[in-house]
C-alpha cells in the first residue's frame, strides 16, 4: 500500500507527537519542536510518517514513541546516510534555521520507511550526563554527613555513564570537585545557593543494572546513545561525547537485570564501613505503579536494617509530575530522614540548590 492510500492514524497518536513537540520547544529544541508538529500533520494525512508508525497506535505515552521516531531518523543522519537532512542538524554541523528542514526530513522517512519501522521498535536509550550536575550535590552531601566511602548502586543505568560521576569535573562559584583534566566539565549550573563541592569522596564500588544495557566501548551502542540526543542541543551532546571518552578508559560494567530482583539481592546484606547509595535519574517514571511500590518497599526494608556503621542512602532525580522542575531527593537511613535537596531541569541544568 502506498503512503497516499494509507488511512489516517488515530488522532491520539498525532496528539502524542504534538505534545512532545511542545516539550521540545519548551526545552530549547526548536528544530524538533517544528519537525514533530509537521510529523503529526503528516501522520494524520496518511503520509510516510504514518507508514513508519503504523501498528503503534496503542503504544503507551511512557514509551516515548515520538522520541523513538526522532532518534531513528537522527541515527541515519549520524551514520552519514541522510546528507540532505544533515545540512539542518547541528550535530553534523548543519544549520537548523535554514528553510527546508521538514521537506528533507520527510524525504528521509519516505526513502527509509522499512528500516525506520524496525528502528522505532527500539526503546529510547539515553544516559543524560548533564543530570550529574544535580546528582553530584547529593553524593557530596552523603559523603560529608556519613564520613564513609560510597558503595554505588544505580538502577536504570543504561551505559553506566552516570555511575562514573566522580570522574568528571564540576565547578561552582565557591568550590569545585573532580578531575580538572576530565573531558566532561559541568560548571555554572547553580542559580543561587550551591552545595559545598570541596568534599573528599571515595567510591568503594560501583554497580548498575538495566533491562537493555549499552556498552560505551561498542561503536553501535555509542551511536545509539548519540542518536537520542536532540541534534540542536550541543551542550548535551558535548557532555555525552566527553563521558564516552572517559568510558573508553574506565568503563563500568552494567548487569542486564530488572531493578526489583537486582535491588533485592544487592541490599540483602548491609555493607559495614561504607554507605550504600541507591540512585536513579528519570527512571522510576517508566515503571508500572506496582513496580514503583515494590522498589520503595525493598528500600524501606533495607533501611530498617541500616545502622550507623552501615548506612543506606536513596538519591533520586525524578519529575514530581508534568513539571519542568525535577526533584533531587535524598533519604538517609538509619534515621530515614527524607529531604528535598534541589530542583533541576530535565536535562540537568539549571540546578536550584535548596539546602
Amino acid at each position: 500500500m502506498t503512503s497516499d492510500a494509507r488511512p489516517a492514524a488515530p488522532r491520539s497518536t498525532a496528539a502524542l507527537l504534538r505534545e512532545q513537540a511542545g516539550w521540545c520547544q519548551t526545552l530549547g529544541s526548536s528544530l524538533y519542536g517544528a519537525l514533530l508538529a509537521k510529523c503529526a500533520d503528516d501522520l494524520e494525512s496518511g503520509g510516510p510518517v504514518a507508514d513508519v508508525l503504523a501498528g503503534h497506535e496503542d503504544d503507551p505515552a511512557r514509551s516515548a514513541l515520538a522520541l523513538r521516531l526522532m532518534g531513528a531518523v537522527h541515527r541515519l543522519v549520524l551514520e552519514g546516510r541522510a546528507a540532505a537532512l544533515a545540512a539542518f542538524y547541528p550535530s553534523m554541523g548543519g544549520d537548523p534555521e535554514r528553510p527546508g528542514a521538514w521537506e528533507a526530513f520527510r524525504e528521509v522517512v519516505r526513502r527509509h520507511t522499512s528500516e525506520l519501522r524496525q528502528l522505532v521498535e527500539r526503546p529510547v536509550q539515553t544516559n543524560e550526563v548533564g543530570r550529574c550536575a544535580a546528582l553530584v550535590g547529593g553524593f557530596v552531601t552523603i559523603a560529608r554527613e556519613t564520613g564513609m566511602s560510597l558503595r554505588l548502586l544505580e538502577i536504570g543505568t543504561s551505559a553506566g555513564l552516570n555511575l562514573a560521576w566522580d570522574r568528571y569535573r564540576y565547578e561552582a562559584r565557591a568550590s569545585a570537585f573532580g578531575d580538572p583534566a576530565s573531558p566532561v566539565r559541568i560548571d555554572d549550573v547553580f542559580t543561587g545557593a550551591e552545595p559545598a563541592l570541596d568534599v573528599a569522596v571515595r567510591v568503594a564500588s560501583r554497580r548498575g543494572c538495566d533491562l537493555a544495557p549499552l556498552d560505551p566501548r561498542r561503536a553501535e551502542d555509542r551511536l545509539t546513545l548519540q542518536s537520542y540526543v536532540w541534534p540542536d542541543q550541543g551542550d548535551r551532546l558535548r557532555l555525552l561525547r566527553g563521558a564516552l571518552e572517559v568510558a573508553q578508559r574506565e568503563a563500568v560494567e552494567v548487569e542486564r537485570a530488572h531493578a526489583i530482583p537486582w535491588l533485592t539481592s544487592a541490599l540483602a546484606t548491609p555493607s559495614i564501613g561504607a554507605t550504600t547509595v541507591v540512585f536513579h535519574s528519570v527512571m522510576i517514571i517508566y515503571l508500572e505503579r506496582e513496580e514503583r511500590a515494590r522498589v520503595r518497599a525493598i528500600l524501606d526494608a533495607a533501611g530498617e536494617r541500616a545502622t550507623a556503621e552501615a548506612p543506606l542512602a536513596w538519591l533520586r532525580l525524578e519529575p514530581p509530575g508534568k513539571q519542568l522542575a525535577f526533584e533531587l531527593r535524598l533519604t538517609l537511613w538509619p534515621t530515614g530522614e527524607d529531604r528535598l535537596l534541589a530542583l533541576a531541569g530535565p536535562h540537568g541544568r539549571p540546578v536550584e540548590w535548596r539546602v
